[in-house]
């Protein structure tokens, strides 16, 4: 190996206009290399101040009554900012609540509802699993067929083959709008109006493109989007999700959990349940505060950088991991499983060897912390904010060394 990628590295870090960002995070400047921002993001260092604030002085201070003081309409101001920042999304579409899995069962269920007669959900086999299982579920309870689209595991759901896909049996499409394996960043606007020139309803999942690349839902005209917070939004494990569904249909759609705070009038505790007005009534349990308010602290920072300087930075750390691959690990048999152009990527970057298994937990134990991803894929999430280059470079020659272990 040359010396000019480090030489190279050490420019694109003084030329990069985020780099100041890096120092907000915890962790963020140690020697420990963190390619797994798109499983879980760092924290921020404002957050463990802010959690113990509420703590002390919401929690502890104000006891119940922090609920008539704003916690009651933070699912709400959280989700009007993530729209306004990350989703291009207007005001009163977005709530934050429940996980992905929750969320995902109750908009496909709520979607398949609102096409009665249609019998069938398109869905491609390498979508995340948590969205085929789910999918898979409803189709076993409603007596619904699921219409797989086969599709490479390096790419992910083309134009062409959902094309191929619809018809008039399609009641939902669900896509993932950057596939969870590759990074292949779906034409997401294209496959709406497929699906909607079906008669159809889309479900785009958002995990691993909010706050990593810019969405413009409302421009795009995209029914519901489900997300979760942990990755690009640096939330905490567990984090809560949110749910987008666009202002058409939010009348339209009755979600099937019926909780109590989505009710009209949640603390009338009457008989009978009433769907409350606009995007509350896809909420079904107690908000979980204080899972949100590592998500406002990220908001607002990626709201100081702007989103599509952070795409920016994703692009250009991507095609560094990609132009390393190439000289680095390719050599030693490593292939290339993500898109190189930059358009159809989203903020990973994965590469596949048949020792990548033991190659991740070997990396593991010398603080270089990918993930792993079958058939042999190691994946490099890059989060834009608080990644070097230099920390990519460094990761990438570990990778190598480590397989060159392995294999000698």
């Amino acid at each position: 190996m040359t010396s000019a990628p480090t030489d190279l590295a050490a420019q694109l870090d003084r030329q990069d206009p985020l780099a100041g960002f890096r120092e907000r995070f915890v962790g963020a400047g140690d020697p420990l290399v963190y390619f797994d921002g798109n499983s879980l993001g760092r924290p921020l260092s404002a957050t463990g101040p802010r959690i113990q604030r509420f703590v002390d002085e919401e929690w502890g201070g104000r006891l119940i009554r922090g609920w008539d003081e704003g916690w009651m309409d933070l699912p709400h101001r959280i989700g009007d900012d993530l729209g306004r920042i990350c989703l291009g999304a207007a005001a009163g579409q977005t709530v934050v609540g429940d996980s992905t899995t929750v969320l995902l069962y109750k908009m496909m269920r709520a979607a398949v509802a609102a096409r009665p007669g249609r019998t069938e959900i398109v869905i491609d086999r390498d979508n995340f699993p948590t969205d085929r299982y789910v999918a898979a579920g409803i189709a076993d309870e409603l007596g619904l067929t699921l219409r797989w689209i086969e599709v490479d595991t390096t790419e992910g759901v083309t134009v062409e083959q959902l094309a191929d896909a619809v018809g008039p049996a399609t009641a939902l499409v669900v896509v993932s709008h950057v596939a969870y394996r590759s990074a292949w960043l779906a034409d997401l606007p294209e496959l709406v109006r497929i699906t909607h020139e079906a008669g159809a309803l889309i479900l785009a999942d958002v995990c691993h493109s909010a706050g990593s690349v810019p969405l413009a839902l409302d421009a795009w005209d995209v029914d519901i989007a489900v997300g979760c917070s942990y990755k690009y939004l640096n939330g905490g494990p567990g984090a809560p999700a949110f749910v987008y569904v666009a202002s058409r249909l939010i009348d339209e759609l009755t979600q099937p959990i019926r909780g109590w705070i989505g009710n009209d009038d949640p603390f009338l505790m009457g008989p009978s349940y009433t769907p409350a007005p606009g995007i509350r009534r896809f909420l079904s349990g107690t908000p979980p505060i204080l899972g949100m308010l590592a998500v406002r602290d990220m908001l607002e920072l990626l709201d100081e950088a702007g989103i599509d300087a952070v795409r920016d930075k994703s692009v250009a750390l991507t095609q560094y991991a990609i132009d390393l691959t190439d000289e680095v690990l390719v050599p030693a048999g490593a292939v290339l499983a993500s898109p190189r152009e930059a358009d159809r990527r989203g903020g990973h970057v994965t590469v596949n060897h048949p020792a990548m298994r033991e190659v991740t937990a070997r990396l593991w134990a010398q603080d270089v912390i990918p993930d792993y991803r079958d058939p042999g894929g190691l994946r490099l999430g890059l989060s834009p904010l608080s990644t070097s280059f230099g920390e990519v470079e460094r990761g990438v020659e570990i990778v190598r060394a480590t397989l060159d272990a392995l294999t000698a």
